[in-house]
C-alpha cells in the first residue's frame, strides 16, 4: 500500500499535532507579551507602595499616579522637547554607524590601516562621554551639532568592533569557492563578507539605538534650553520631581521604540537568522 501525500493530510494524528504545535506557537506569542507588562505593572506597584509605606515627600519621589498626572498635563512640552533630542539621536545614530561601516571595510582589505589606526579608536572610545561634551561644545558651538556629533561617537565604537568581525568572520570553504571561482574582491564583499556580517551589524546597531539617545540628552546636559535633556536639567532645578520622572520616561519610552525599529527591520533583511525572542 503505497502512502500519498494526500493520505498524510488526512491523517488525524498529523492533524492532532499540527493543531498542537500551532496552540503551542500561540502560547508563546502571548508569553513573550504579557511576561513584560506584568513586570512592568508589578515594578509600578512596588514602586507605590513603597512611597506609599514609607511616606515620601513628593519633592524627593512622586508616585505614579503624580507622574501620570504630570504627563497628561505636561504631554505638549514633553513632545516639544522630545523633537530636538530625537533628531540629535537620529542623525547622531546615523552618521556614527555609516563612518563605522565605511571605516570597518576599509581595516579589513587594509591591515596595515587597521593596525595603524585601531588603538586610536580604542584611546577616543576609553575617554569619557562627560569629557568629550564640553570639547565637543567649544569646537561645534552650543547648537544640535555637538548633541549630534557625542551620538554619533557613543553609536561608533560598537558597530565598528562588530563590523570588523562580522566581514572577517567568513567561512573559508565560502572564500576558497568565491576565489576558485574568480570571484572580485567587489563582489567576495558584496555577495560573501556583507551578508555574513548582517548578524553582527545588526546587533550593534540595537545597542547604538538607545545610546543615540543617551549620547544627545548628555550634550544637552552641557548646553541647551531645549530638549529632554535640558528638561531634566531644569526640572532637577526646579525640584519638580514628577516632571522630572516624567521626561526620563518619556526618553526611556523613545528609546525602546527606536530598539524595536531596529528589531522590526533586522526580522525583514535577516530573513535567514532563527527568529530573535528580544
Amino acid at each position: 500500500m503505497s502512502i500519498t501525500a494526500d493520505t498524510l493530510m488526512d491523517d488525524p494524528g498529523l492533524k492532532e499535532a499540527e493543531a498542537a504545535h500551532e496552540r503551542a506557537r500561540r502560547r508563546l506569542a502571548w508569553r513573550r507579551r504579557l511576561l513584560p507588562v506584568a513586570g512592568i505593572l508589578s515594578m509600578l506597584l512596588l514602586w507605590w507602595c513603597l512611597v506609599y509605606i514609607l511616606e515620601v515627600p513628593p519633592f524627593v519621589a512622586p508616585s505614579p499616579v503624580a507622574v501620570a498626572t504630570t504627563l497628561v498635563a505636561k504631554w505638549p512640552i514633553l513632545m516639544a522637547n522630545l523633537v530636538p533630542t530625537a533628531i540629535e539621536a537620529l542623525v547622531g545614530f546615523a552618521l556614527g554607524n555609516i563612518v563605522a561601516i565605511i571605516i570597518a571595510t576599509v581595516f579589513v582589505h587594509r591591515k596595515t590601516v587597521e593596525e595603524a589606526f585601531f588603538p586610536v579608536v580604542v584611546l577616543i572610545n576609553t575617554i569619557p562621554v562627560v569629557a568629550k561634551a564640553p570639547i565637543l561644545v567649544l569646537l561645534l558651538g552650543n547648537g544640535m551639532e555637538p548633541k549630534i556629533a557625542i551620538a554619533a561617537l557613543i553609536c561608533f565604537f560598537p558597530t565598528l568592533v562588530n563590523m570588523v568581525r562580522g566581514l572577517e568572520s567568513v567561512n573559508p570553504q565560502a572564500m576558497e569557492l568565491m576565489r576558485v571561482l574568480s570571484a572580485s574582491e567587489r563582489e567576495i564583499f558584496f555577495k560573501l563578507r556583507l551578508r555574513n556580517s548582517l548578524p553582527y551589524l545588526f546587533s550593534a546597531l540595537k545597542i547604538a539605538a538607545s545610546t543615540a539617545v543617551i549620547g544627545a540628552i548628555v550634550g544637552e546636559w552641557i548646553g541647551s534650553t531645549t530638549g529632554i535633556g535640558a528638561l531634566i536639567i531644569q526640572s532637577m532645578y526646579n525640584f519638580d520631581s514628577a516632571m522630572l520622572y516624567a521626561t526620563v520616561i518619556v526618553g526611556s519610552a523613545f528609546s525602546v521604540a527606536f530598539f524595536g525599529v531596529i528589531i522590526a527591520v533586522e526580522r525583514l533583511v535577516v530573513r535567514w537568522q532563527p527568529a530573535n525572542p528580544v
